[in-house]
């Protein structure tokens, strides 16, 4: 995935621009990646479903609900976009949602009049071993990004260790020298008797 999005970053540059010659190491978790693969899955599956409805139906016994088989789809494609979301366990969660319905539509088919009964047999294995997957997935990623302890509320504290009024009464005290205003030339050079500039009245010359 990261070598398609840096190619097509590639394709966009400009000319003179910097190209990305190598990606770093991923921030993903093995559980992210889980629940990412999860994602695919589901959006595999759910094209699969809205695209060979017809098929499904037929290697199941199911003829004439091909429109359920698409609405399964529909929902697949949902599941997987949620499980590409970052740092959620939301989406693995709704996966063993719909496994759930899965699992009770194929418990439906299983029936000795079926003549698919075997396959419909395999389709139950197979939902059940996603099930197992998505809780697994939805577990660790939890555990993973789950924040231990009470937030910590701040919204008392004013930024003063002592309190504003204290501040308040500190900055109407005594000046601190830094922060006067600039002496005067005769300040700031001491006089050191009659021949100081700073020490007599300035006169002004006449012009001529």
């Amino acid at each position: 995935m990261s070598f398609l999005l840096s190619r097509t970053a590639d394709v966009t540059r400009s000319p003179g621009d910097p190209k990305v010659l190598e990606t770093g190491p991923s921030s993903l978790k093995p559980a992210d990646r889980f629940g990412r693969a999860l994602g695919w899955f589901s959006i595999g599956l759910g094209l699969a479903e809205l695209l060979a409805a017809p098929r499904i139906t037929r290697a199941l016994g199911a003829e004439g609900r091909e429109a359920t088989v698409r609405a399964m789809g529909a929902r697949e494609l949902l599941h997987g976009i949620l499980c590409l979301s970052i740092e959620d366990d939301f989406g693995p969660w709704t996966r063993v949602g719909g496994d759930v319905l899965d699992l009770a539509g194929l418990a439906a088919l299983y029936r000795n009049d079926n003549p698919k009964k075997g396959n419909v047999g395999l389709a139950l294995a197979a939902v059940l071993g996603c099930t197992i997957a998505d809780i697994a997935a939805a577990t660790s990623i939890r555990s993973l990004h789950r924040r231990d302890g009470p937030t910590r509320d701040y919204a008392d504290r004013s930024g003063f260790p002592n309190g504003i009024e204290y501040s308040r009464g500190r900055a109407s005290g005594a000046v601190p020298p830094d922060f006067r205003a600039t002496p005067t030339a005769a300040s700031a050079s001491p006089a050191t008797g009659d021949t100081s500039p700073a020490s007599g009245d300035l006169m002004l010359e006449p012009t001529a």
